[in-house]
This record gives structure tokens, C-alpha cells and sequence, in this order.
């Protein structure tokens, strides 16, 4: 902002203030377009200080004006806007400053009295991004950034997001590249410091909807060759990375990936968006991330994902997941979750179908495409089931009501216990209800159908629509039912809404496994908490450790629950000696025979033993064929021909 206007700002009267606060009403939604279109311009240049500094020009006409910052967004589906890094608003109309008040109850929103003669306002404000890694995620290093548009963006209450038109433009370091869903209305421009990149104007929706992934180290792969020429919409791969040398994909990793987008198409039929977009970052200083968007996503994942292939596959089930939401969340949306713009309210209800079924196909897809072995997938299950099994807040928590906790994640609310507090098992328990709705297809229609089937209608249906089609729970049933006659309503009522205390494993065992236990962990169990840097105690002892051997969980009702054990101590010493992980499972091995487990734990300056009851051993989780059984995982985990 130059001098002048600064100073002209500091002048504004209470009493142009008075107004604004005695008259605190938002519109009512219009039908209509708002019009003009809005120009919004990021400056994203600031690397050293993390600062994203906005300019927009919105068309107006005299009198009360509010505006909205989004708040409620999709993907999160929570209230999760970043309120209190939007500083230093500042708004004008032709060159003098214009009073705004923050609304009294909506935080989210601002009033404003347009003064007569102004037909725009000019708006300046800066979204601080997080300096430390914390409680926020870091958008900006000095190798990459992301830009949520959402974050950087005031629009005018009263209208859907889908009626507001913008034109936004992004200046990003000199010699640094972008991806996203955004199509470009001319080429990069050199600017002093940068590149400015302009973009054709487009709805606010999918604006809000259409992130950007930028750095020094991008490059853009084609997912499927020929997709243009075949009358198919293109998918890209955009990957980001800390250095230009963990940013090498060989043939085969690249051939995995294009084989997930072949798998997709035959699981969903259709493509229902003009191109798509993954954004990939590889890095360890930028926030992981993973989220989804119609023509996009936006994907975080640890710096050597590429260079350490070889050794294991945690974290390679990510993009079969944000993509399958293109088809399940974003083009078929729940009807309670679709909303007109993003200052309503959503409700989760039918998180169990967005984000449940899609947690199924992102395992089923990465199995398909080769981007998890089959032995990775099977394993991988078996820990979903293990850890949903040791879940005893399924004694007092349905399942559905899972579904209001991103409602929950609003008020900060801790888990310290989630075992028994429960926290989002929509995901992975709902897995499990969808693999057993799976199996029973399959078994009833001996062998003639299955889910792939419902998949194929459901999320196939109107192939050329972009546009989002909503969905009810009676919708699901009633293509369940065109699938394969059942009491379907029945069967997902009784797994959503009853306090069974065992995890929903009939799936398994109908795919003709179960759950069963080893005294070793599968590579694939200590690759993942090699990743996660966590040593895993919790299916004998019932507790895990982070780094500094950090108590980090306490299963309710474990042998460590009923000793005293709770989160947060840290391991000192096992049975009189230094802790170390060996020392902790020679332990655990040797009472078996009756040995002791005593352990020292300090929290804050307080030192206290407890001594552990348990003779089991060690236990990981693992399936185990069951005898004289078709191996339905087999079929289930194999590429679609």
C-alpha cells in the first residue's frame, strides 16, 4: 500500500465506523450472477518471510456490501478456514480508504458501506503463512510453495460460489513452474523478482477447487499418452520436489502410475472432468498433505518416495485415493454436503460412503496398478482390521457418529485416548463394511458381480457431466439393489448405527482369510513404522512409542491400561536396564515363561515403574488363509483385463 493511502487508513473516523456496527445483517442468497468479475491477484514471491500478499478488485455498486472469507471447505469438511493469518485488510475505492467491520457473530464475514460513486473496491490484505512446522501446515520453503485459493480470497456474501466470476492471477520466484487444474489465459510473464502467471477467468468454485503446486524442481508427466487424440481427457502427474535429484522417476515407477489411471477407467467408466491434475510433493520441509479436488489433488509425500521405491510401499495408496474422489465425493457428492458457496454450513453424514468406499477403491486401485504388491495390500489390511479390533470405543461410539467428528476436529478437541474416544474410522472401519458388501455380491451372484459393478453405475452415470450430481442414502441402496437384491438399507444401518465391541471382519473371512497374529512384523508393518518412526507395542502390550521413546498411544482395557500406562511418559528402562526396542521385546518373548515386564516411564519430574501382566508374546497382525476357501483377495487385488 503507498504512503498516502496508509495514511488516509489511520484517519477513518469512528464514525464511519458506527454504522457498520449497528447494521450487521448478511444477505440472503440471490439466484442471480453477482456482477462483473472479480480480479484477484497472489503475489507468492516472499519465500524468506512465508508471505502471500493479495490485491483484488471487486465491482460494486453504493450501499452495505459484506463479504465473505471461505470457511467451510470442501474436502475438510469442517469449518477449517485459517482466519487469523488474513492481516493487514485494508479495502479502498478510487485511491481512499473504506471503513469495514468484522460481523459480531460470523467471524468469517466483513461489512461494508460502499460509498456513492465507487463501482469497485480495491482490496489489499497478506495471508501469513506458518513459519515452524506445528500445528499448520507448511505451504512455503525456499524449493516449493502451495497456493489454496481459498486462503487468499474475499467474495461478496449473498451469492453462490458458482455465480461468482474471477480472474485471478499468481506471481510466482523467477524460473519456477506450476501445476494445477487452472488453464492459463497467456504464457508466464517476467516480472521484476518473478513470473506472473495469468489464468482464465473462471467461476469462484472452481476457483477455490483448483490449488496450485509450484518450485524450481517440477515437471510435468503424461499419464496417459494419446488421451487427447482418442477423445479421452488428459491426466497429468506434476511432481515437486526439494531437489532436482529425488525428482528422477524410472520406467517402471512411471508405468505404475499410468496404470493406476487404466485401472480407474475401468472401475468408474468414465472421466468426469475435462483433465486432471495430480500435484505431487516430494519433500520433507513442505506440509504433507492429502487432498482431493474435482480436477486435482493435492499430494505430500516423504522426499524419497521416488528414490527409495525398493523399500516399501507406505504412502503409495495416497493418489489411488485423492483420485478416486474425483468420481466419489466430488462428481457424486452427498446431497448434505453440497453447498452453495463456502460460508454453509456442511454436514458429514454420508462420510462412511465419501470417504469410506473411497478409502476401498484408493487400497484396491494401488493393488491393480502395481503400485502396492499384493502382499502389501493383504498386509496392510490385516492392520487396518488389527488396529479397528483394539478399538473399544466401539463399545459407546457408532460408527456413523464418526462422522461428525471433522465437526469435532473444529473445536481442537485432544485424543489422548482414541482408542476408546474414537476419531475419523469412517475411513478405514467403512473399508471394511464396503469389503463385505463386496464379498456378498460376489458370493450371491456366484461370482457374476460385484462391487466393480456398482462402482461402474453409480459413479459412471451421465459419463460427460462434469457438473456435480448429488446423492442420498437411499440413492446407495437403490443401486446396491440394481446390482444384487439384498436388505441392503438393513445391512448399513446395523454396521453404522450398533456399538458392536468386535470390528466388522466378515468381509475378510468371506474373501477367505482372517485376522491372525506372528511374532515378527511383515516388511511391509516395519517398513510403515519405520516411516512413521513409531515402535509398535500395541497388539501385545497395548501401547506404541514415538521418537525419544515417547509413550504416543494406550489402548483402553490393554495389559499397559490396566498397569497405570497413559500417553505422553516416556521410557526410560526395562526391567532395571536402559530402554532399548530390543531390550522391550526380549522382555515381552521371555514372559511368556513368566519373565517380568516392569517398566520405568517419567512424566514431567515425576519417575514411577509399573509392572505389565501379559504371557502372549509378541503379537503383528497378518491374515491367514482359511482352508478349503476360494481366495477371493486374490481376484479382488488382480488388474482388471
Amino acid at each position: 500500500m503507498n504512503p498516502t493511502l496508509r495514511t488516509a487508513v489511520a484517519a477513518i473516523s469512528l464514525a464511519a465506523l458506527a454504522p457498520l456496527a449497528a447494521a450487521q445483517t448478511l444477505p440472503a442468497l440471490s439466484d442471480a450472477p453477482y456482477p462483473g468479475v472479480i480480479s484477484l491477484s497472489v503475489d507468492a514471491t516472499d519465500l524468506d518471510r512465508k508471505i502471500f500478499r493479495v490485491r483484488e478488485t471487486i465491482p460494486v455498486s453504493p450501499g452495505p456490501l459484506a463479504l465473505y472469507y471461505p470457511r467451510w471447505l470442501p474436502g475438510t469438511h469442517s469449518p477449517s478456514a485459517a482466519l487469523a493469518q488474513l492481516s493487514g485488510l485494508q479495502v479502498s475505492a478510487g485511491g481512499k480508504p473504506v471503513a469495514w467491520v468484522r460481523d459480531a457473530v460470523d467471524s468469517a464475514a466483513f461489512h461494508i458501506e460502499v460509498p456513492a460513486g465507487a463501482a469497485a473496491l480495491d482490496i489489499e490484505f497478506q495471508f501469513l503463512t506458518p513459519l515452524e512446522p506445528g500445528s499448520e501446515r507448511q505451504v512455503v520453503t525456499p524449493d516449493m510453495l502451495g497456493v489454496q485459493w481459498n486462503a487468499v480470497v474475499l467474495y461478496p456474501a449473498g451469492y453462490a460460489a458458482a455465480k461468482i466470476s474471477v480472474q485471478p492471477s499468481l506471481t510466482l520466484p523467477a524460473g519456477w513452474l506450476a501445476g494445477t487444474a487452472l488453464e492459463l489465459a497467456s504464457p508466464a510473464v517476467a516480472t521484476t523478482g518473478g513470473a506472473s502467471f495469468s489464468f482464465k477467468a473462471t467461476d469462484l468454485d472452481t476457483l477455490v477447487d483448483s490449488p496450485v503446486f509450484a518450485g524450481r524442481h517440477l515437471q510435468r508427466l503424461d499419464l496417459d499418452p494419446g488421451a487427447s487424440a482418442a477423445g479421452r481427457a488428459p491426466v497429468f502427474l506434476n511432481v515437486v520436489a526439494d531437489r532436482a535429484s529425488q525428482n528422477v522417476i524410472s520406467p517402471e515407477q512411471l508405468a505404475a502410475h499410468r496404470a493406476l489411471v487404466t485401472q480407474a477407467d475401468k472401475v468408474f467408466a468414465s472421466r468426469h472432468f475435462t483433465h486432471y491434475e495430480f500435484l505431487l510433493a516430494l519433500s520433507e520441509q513442505f506440509g504433507h498433505i492429502g487432498l482431493e479436488h474435482h480436477q486435482s489433488s493435492e499430494n505430500g509425500v516423504k522426499a524419497a518416495y521416488f528414490t527409495e521405491w525398493a523399500k516399501g510401499s507406505t504412502g503409495r495408496d495416497l493418489l489411488p485415493h485423492e483420485y478416486t474422489h474425483s468420481w466419489n465425493g466430488k462428481f457424486r457428492r452427498p446431497a448434505d454436503l453440497w453447498t452453495p458457496h463456502f460460508n454453509t454450513p456442511m454436514r458429514d453424514s454420508l462420510l462412511w460412503v465419501y470417504e469410506g468406499q473411497t478409502q476401498y477403491w484408493g487400497a484396491v486401485l494401488a493393488a491393480r496398478s502395481g503400485l502396492v504388491s499384493a502382499a502389501d495390500a493383504r498386509a496392510d489390511l490385516a492392520e487396518t482390521a488389527a488396529w479397528l479390533d483394539a478399538r473399544a470405543g466401539r463399545a459407546w461410539r457408532s460408527l456413523q457418529d464418526t462422522t461428525n467428528e471433522p465437526l469435532l476436529w473444529a473445536t481442537r478437541g485432544r485424543r489422548d485416548w482414541s482408542s476408546w474416544q474414537r476419531s475419523a474410522d469412517y475411513y478405514d472401519e467403512s473399508r471394511l463394511i464396503w469389503l463385505e458388501a463386496d464379498m456378498l455380491i460376489r458370493e450371491r451372484s456366484n461370482g457374476k458381480r460385484s462391487l466393480d459393478d456398482f462402482a461402474r453405475a453409480f459413479f459412471g452415470a451421465e459419463p460427460k457431466r462434469v457438473q456435480p450430481l448429488t446423492y442420498t442414502f437411499d440413492d446407495v441402496v437403490r443401486e446396491l439393489n440394481r446390482v444384487q437384491a439384498y436388505d441392503w438399507a438393513g445391512f448399513l444401518r446395523q454396521r453404522l448405527d450398533t456399538h458392536d465391541r468386535p470390528a466388522p471382519m466378515a468381509g475378510i473371512a468371506a474373501s477367505g482369510w482372517k485376522l491372525g497374529w506372528s511374532d515378527k512384523p511383515s516388511e511391509h508393518y516395519s517398513a510403515k513404522m519405520g516411516a512413521w518412526k513409531v515402535t509398535d507395542f500395541s497388539y501385545s502390550l497395548g501401547f506404541d512409542l514415538g521418537e525419544a521413546a515417547k509413550v504416543r498411544n494406550v489402548n483402553w482395557g490393554s495389559p499397559a491400561f490396566d498397569a497405570g500406562m497413559a500417553p505422553g511418559a516416556t521410557l526410560l528402562a526395562v526391567n532395571g536396564r536402559a530402554y532399548t526396542e530390543d531390550l522391550l521385546k526380549e522382555a515381552v518373548t521371555a514372559a511368556k515363561s513368566g519373565g517380568p515386564i516392569e517398566l520405568l516411564l517419567k512424566s514431567g519430574d515425576l519417575y514411577r515403574s509399573v509392572r505389565i501382566e501379559w504371557r502372549g508374546g509378541l503379537r503383528y497382525p497378518t491374515l491367514q488363509r482359511i482352508d478349503g476357501t476360494p481366495d477371493r483377495l486374490a481376484a479382488l487385488f488382480a488388474p482388471l483385463r
